[in-house]
Parts: structure tokens; C-alpha cells; sequence
């Protein structure tokens, strides 16, 4: 690795400084980390930080700063360099398939921060390359979880080309009622109200939400689906 390192330094570009203001650095730093913004204090390994880079490249995009304590404070980085060569591995190497990242440095006085770009990737699911699998990772909140067979599923179908359709029948009527009422709904209590199995009823909420008119949302483990607030 430190033979990388050094070739990387050798074919390393000049450092990208960023436009962004150090105002407008702490106006985003006081936003607190959320859906789209993730802080770190420095990059821990590309193992680790892949796993940001991937929750948010297969949920909505988001930005990581680097340089900056969970609590909000400006630590600064130690080396432009070292950082930038750790998250290029992470995103080239452990990602997959590799996210195309942007980095650039605010000056924060006499200290640096690192801002990472993290897009929505067109071609999702992107995983985590592990020694003996690969893990999904999604962004809900300030946090990263692991994506559900379910939601994997429907990270596929949204990025097909075939597109996805489903029937509108008695069944989806029932749910959209039960949605209606009570805002969200499992694949084991749909299959319940529907009295169908829980096979068919993880295919319905899937397709449903593959095709845009579903969101999903994991509490306790479990994943519930709602309306798309795109359709609100």
C-alpha cells in the first residue's frame, strides 16, 4: 500500500480548492449531518467510508466533509494528500461499481476541510466489495443501513430500462385504502389484510415502488412502504 501511495503522489494533480466560502462551509456544517450530509473527523480507512460514499450514491446523492467532528467541529486534515488517496481507493476500488467523486478543500483559517461530492448513481445497486460478499447500503436519515432483499430489488427496477408496470386490481385498491388511513404498511400486514401470501405481497409493494408511486423507510429492522412524496 505504501508503494500505491508514493505513485499516487507522483501522478497526483494539484489540489482542487473548492469556491465555497467559509461561512457557507459553517452554514452547512450547522445544518447538522442528515439524508444528504455525513461529518468526518478523518478517513478511517476506504473501507469504512465506502460505505457513505454508497448509502449515498444509491439513495439521492450527498456530500461528506472531512475535517469535521460528529459534534460539528472543525478539526482540519492532516494531509490533502493521504485523505484524497484513501477516498479515491474507497470509490474506485471498494465500491462497485466505482462512484465517480469529486473532492475539493476549503480553507477554514488554519485549518482544511475536505468536501466530497457523492452523486446518485444511474446504475444502482452500488455494493461494498468485501472480502467474501458484497453489502448494499442505503441513506435514511443521518445513518447507513443495509438494504433489504426487497430494496435491492427495487433499486434494480429503477435503474432498468425495461421500466416497471403493475395492475391496478382489488388488491392495490385494498392497500391504497389501508395507506389512506393509516400511512404506511409492511409486506407482512398487507399480506394479512389481502389474505394473500407474503410472496405476492412483497411482489406487489415492490413493483408499486419500483415504479415510483411507493417510498420505503426501515424502522426496528423492518422495512414499511408509503406513498411517494414525489406524488404528493
Amino acid at each position: 500500500m505504501k508503494d500505491e501511495y508514493e505513485l499516487y503522489l507522483h501522478n497526483s494533480d494539484s489540489i482542487v480548492v473548492s469556491d465555497m466560502k467559509l461561512k457557507d462551509l459553517k452554514n452547512l456544517i450547522a445544518t447538522g449531518e442528515s439524508s444528504f450530509l455525513e461529518f468526518k473527523h478523518k478517513v478511517a480507512s476506504p473501507e469504512k467510508i465506502a460505505k457513505e460514499m454508497v448509502a449515498f450514491a444509491n439513495t439521492n446523492g450527498g456530500r461528506i466533509l472531512i475535517g469535521v467532528n460528529d459534534n460539528g467541529e472543525l478539526a482540519g486534515i492532516e494531509s490533502y494528500y493521504e485523505e484524497e488517496f484513501w477516498l479515491n481507493q474507497a470509490a474506485n476500488d471498494v465500491c462497485v461499481p466505482p462512484i465517480n467523486i469529486k473532492i475539493e478543500m476549503v480553507h477554514a483559517g488554519k485549518k482544511d476541510v475536505l468536501v466530497v461530492e457523492v452523486p446518485e448513481s444511474d446504475n444502482k445497486p452500488i455494493a461494498v466489495k468485501g472480502k467474501s460478499k458484497r453489502t448494499v447500503y442505503i441513506r435514511q436519515e443521518d445513518e447507513n443501513i443495509i438494504a433489504t432483499d426487497d430494496r435491492v430489488e427495487i433499486l434494480k427496477n429503477k435503474t432498468s430500462t425495461t421500466g416497471v408496470t403493475f395492475e391496478y386490481g382489488e388488491r392495490e385498491q385494498q392497500l391504497f385504502r389501508f395507506l389512506n388511513e393509516y400511512g404506511d404498511i409492511t409486506i407482512e400486514r398487507f399480506s394479512i389484510i389481502s389474505n394473500i401470501t407474503t410472496y405476492r405481497a412483497e411482489r406487489i409493494l415492490v413493483d408499486m415502488a419500483s415504479a415510483g408511486v411507493l417510498d420505503t423507510y426501515e424502522q426496528k429492522g423492518i422495512v414499511h412502504y408509503t406513498f411517494s412524496h414525489k406524488n404528493s
